[in-house]
């Protein structure tokens, strides 16, 4: 995986290895089978989309040259801690300059915690009406995918993590990368679950 995937993968085991361990359940109670928390603490949650199935196509309509349209998530089996989510999408085969980062197509944070969803079409704005915030690469909106048609498809991944806390960490005043690594640094310590959808995409024209 790239440089940031393997960053954000370092917070969640580090917030992992501070959790402590989930309680054991009462006397007489069911055992999970598979479904709950996570090693460490971290809840597995589960993210789906209406747009497309989990690894398949995304699209046109929420790539860029489709207008750049966000895509709706709903998800489910959220800890009861959350105090809000953060969203995190990135282009895994996509690095940009020598800090080999992939690139940031979107991001959105302090997503309310009793939240269980994101809408289609999220409008422009460092700041939405929800109190959560937003950025990508490029400004504080969504940036859908747009790999070249020469080459192979690429891998979009949108990584949501549920938050025991609410991160302080503005929309604006500094660059898209910086806010992005001060998003990611104030998670550390607060995860406590994860769920993970990915899709794929490449502009249409020569294979």
């Amino acid at each position: 995986m790239r440089a940031l995937a393997l960053t954000v993968l370092a917070v969640t085991l580090a917030s992992a290895q501070q959790v402590p361990p989930a309680a054991p359940p009462p006397a007489g109670a069911a055992q999970p089978q598979g479904r709950g928390r996570g090693r460490g603490g971290i809840q597995i949650m589960t993210l789906t989309s209406s747009a497309w199935p989990d690894g398949g196509s995304i699209p046109a309509k929420h790539a860029q040259p489709g207008g750049d349209v966000s895509p709706p998530f709903a998800w489910s089996n959220a800890p009861d801690t959350a105090a809000s989510f953060v969203l995190i999408v990135h282009d895994l085969d996509a690095v940009s300059g020598q800090a080999a980062d992939d690139a940031l197509h979107w991001m959105v944070w302090n997503i309310p915690g009793a939240a269980r969803a994101l809408p289609e079409g999220v409008p422009q704005g460092a700041t939405r009406p929800d109190g959560s915030r937003q950025i990508s690469a490029t400004g504080p909106n969504y940036r859908g995918p747009a790999a070249p048609a020469s080459g192979p498809a690429h891998h979009y991944v949108f990584e949501l993590y549920a938050l025991d806390a609410m991160l302080d960490v503005p929309a604006v005043g500094a660059s898209p990368a910086q806010t992005r690594a001060a998003v990611v640094a104030a998670m550390a310590g607060h995860i406590r679950g994860k769920g993970v959808y990915t899709g794929l995409y490449k502009r249409p024209g020569t294979p």
